[in-house]
């Protein structure tokens, strides 16, 4: 075979390899960019489920803290609300008591209002005989009222007129000093009397005081329903009006 002949063989072959070369250097080309377009592809949708989870977490983050900043302000306004009307309620219940101060002032009023106490404790006791303790300043009004009561309570109940004692070695407290009820430290009486069965078993307090407690524990309800403030003055003066059945 001549130098030529062999020659053309040798570049034919050269030109084979080389194509066959290109042709395989392509199709690892193209497999390698899809394959890195897959990773890619993959990557990108695990970095995008990363960052949407991460969004869910930070927002339900956001929502609790939103919502517990929420239950503390409403909290905060209703416990505000409540001392408002705690002060509300207490200040109209010690303008009540500063008032109570000056019912025994009026001698003629204050006169009746024991007279019908004392008629009202031996009406609830209806004891054959009674223990009767009232302030030292009361001692001689409540003397000269024992007699009218005995003889009411003796009609109304139609029984026999009990046998009523005065304590004359212990007293009720003295009216506040100055009137200033709700300042005082120091234990005070507003008026009224405390009756109690010969053996001391059953005492009935119907002090001025005493009633004003109850009045207000059944009048709270509705202190808290309506406007505190409004609330009206005159109901818990009115109450304190006895009534003798």
């Amino acid at each position: 075979m001549k130098d030529a002949d062999v020659s053309r063989q040798i570049q034919q072959m050269i030109r084979f390899i080389r194509q066959e070369a290109e042709e395989k250097a392509n199709e690892i080309s193209v497999a390698a960019e899809e394959e890195f377009n897959i990773e890619k592809l993959q990557i990108l949708e695990a970095e995008k489920k990363k960052i949407k989870q991460d969004y869910e977490r930070k927002a339900k983050q956001i929502d609790v803290r939103r919502k517990i900043e929420y239950s503390t302000q409403l909290n905060a306004s209703r416990i505000k609300v409540l001392q408002a009307q705690d002060d509300a309620v207490n200040s109209m219940k010690d303008a009540a008591r500063t008032a109570l101060s000056d019912i025994s002032n009026d001698k003629k009023v204050y006169r009746k209002l024991v007279k019908d106490m004392m008629i009202q404790g031996l009406l609830r006791l209806r004891e054959p005989s009674v223990l009767i303790r009232c302030r030292e300043s009361d001692r001689k009004l409540v003397e000269s009222l024992v007699e009218e009561a005995k003889k009411e309570y003796s009609e109304k109940a139609s029984v026999q007129a009990p046998k009523i004692t005065l304590d004359d070695r212990v007293y009720l407290p003295p009216p506040p000093k100055n009137n200033a009820a709700t300042d005082s430290l120091e234990p005070f009486c507003s008026g009224g009397i405390v009756l109690a069965s010969e053996d001391g078993k059953i005492v009935l307090e119907n002090t001025l005081d005493a009633r004003l407690d109850v009045i207000f524990r059944q009048k709270l309800p509705e202190a808290y329903k309506e406007d505190a403030v409004s609330w009206s003055l005159n109901t818990t003066c009115c109450s304190l009006k006895l009534k003798i059945k």
